[in-house]
């Protein structure tokens, strides 16, 4: 049986569908407000409030568990791991993916992991990409838990009748104050919806520069996920995710001090914010480990040739984690990439297949990228689209300056 929640919201419930849901209907307090974000909302990002979450009761000297899994596993295919790098996501992406591609039409249901508060809204009205701005009408959600531990959803398809009720027009957010408990029912999804957790306990020490992170600032919390729930729903997304190797759950925090892998934002541009909200990854560039295949090299840059693009290194090699200012001037030929399954299938980037290796195709590179630790946190960078290492001698005047 899901426990009641009481809705921050003016008018009343719906009692009807609130038994329908097995939302219980309760009492009505407070007044949510909406506001109108002045910027498009990206696919995978809102606005930058940071997520803190306030004690419910709960004795925070003892370790949360999330007992009920974050989606209907069952109707789940996949688990898409931390650390994506596509299209306009030119960092590391800090969630995980809930996907079944192979049956769009299913709303596929959404439940609360832990007891705890739903406290924001957000009705996303489009995307950004350098594609375009798309339209789109999901729900991104905020709940806390209590213990300074709290939950994100985005692409929520759509929600409960409770939450119904208090959700903002679209392209607005509104602050609610709606009680849940462990496996109440939230919503629901169709192909996709992100998840991830933040725990203000934690700072990632991948993310070296807390400050250039403040446009999302719940990121330098956002932990590794699996951790929270219990060994049981553990096991079962363990069996779901797409990555090759543990952690299942992923990672996307790469930076070492000193080191050339991690996260790079060009000087002057405001770090992750950027210096234009229409095209704020145009001046990120990551130089990490594929989310699927750790072992694969990936150089995802914010504009290579006019576009966010991610490709790989020819070679596989030198290993970003072992180029240092010592190193000098490190010239990477930039290829595309396929995953393939066991046996040498490609993948169809969408089904369930375990061992997911990335290959690259070296014999016919994209270009060269120029780079040189020139201090422990400052990275001399120059694209060259289209060109092989023998064309590229060296910088030219056209080389810019990136820092953590």
């Amino acid at each position: 049986m899901l426990a009641a929640v009481v809705i921050a919201c003016s008018g009343s419930t719906d009692a009807d569908d609130a038994a329908t849901t097995g939302i219980a209907p309760a009492a009505v307090a407070a007044t949510a407000t909406a506001s109108t974000a002045s910027t498009p909302v990206p696919t995978d990002s809102a606005t930058a409030t940071p997520v803190v979450a306030t004690p419910l009761g709960v004795g925070c000297s003892d370790r949360i568990a999330f007992r009920s899994a974050p989606v209907d596993l069952s109707a789940t295919e996949v688990i898409v791991p931390l650390g994506l790098m596509s299209g306009s996501h030119v960092t590391p992406v800090d969630h995980i993916y809930f996907q079944n591609n192979s049956n769009r039409t299913l709303d596929i249901d959404v439940f609360t992991p832990a007891a705890g508060t739903v406290t924001r809204i957000e009705r996303m009205s489009q995307t950004q990409a350098d594609s375009g701005a798309e339209p789109i009408d999901d729900f991104r959600l905020v709940i806390e838990h209590g213990c300074l531990l709290s939950s994100i959803f985005i692409h929520v398809a759509s929600l409960a009748p409770a939450l119904a009720a208090v959700a903002p027009p679209l392209g607005q957010y509104t602050s609610v104050d709606v009680r849940v408990q462990a496996g109440d029912l939230i919503g629901s999804y169709r192909g996709n919806v992100d998840y991830n957790v933040v725990d203000l306990d934690v700072n990632l020490p991948g993310l070296l520069i807390p400050a250039s992170y403040e446009r999302e600032p719940w990121k330098i919390h956002a932990a590794p996920p699996f951790a929270y729930f219990t060994d049981e729903i553990q096991a079962q997304m363990n069996a779901k995710s797409l990555r090759a190797e543990a952690p299942f759950d992923g990672r996307f925090d790469y930076d070492i001090d000193g080191r050339l892998v991690g996260n790079w934002f060009q000087q002057g541009t405001n770090g992750y914010g950027g210096s234009d909200p229409q095209r704020y990854w145009a001046g990120h560039l990551a130089i990490a480990y594929d989310h699927l295949d750790p072992s694969h090299v990936v150089i995802s840059i914010g504009t290579f040739d006019g576009a966010s693009l991610q490709l790989a290194v020819r070679g596989n090699t030198p290993d970003p984690a072992d180029v240092t200012v010592e190193s000098g001037l490190v010239s990477y030929e930039l290829v595309e990439y396929e995953y393939f399954v066991p046996g040498g299938q490609r993948w169809d980037r969408g089904s369930y297949a375990a061992g997911i290796e990335a290959r690259n195709y070296d014999s016919t590179p994209r270009g060269v990228v120029l780079l040189q630790l020139i201090e422990d946190r400052l990275l001399k960078v120059e694209t060259f689209p289209g060109k092989t290492s023998t064309k590229v001698p060296g910088f030219t005047a056209a080389a810019l300056i990136y820092e953590r």
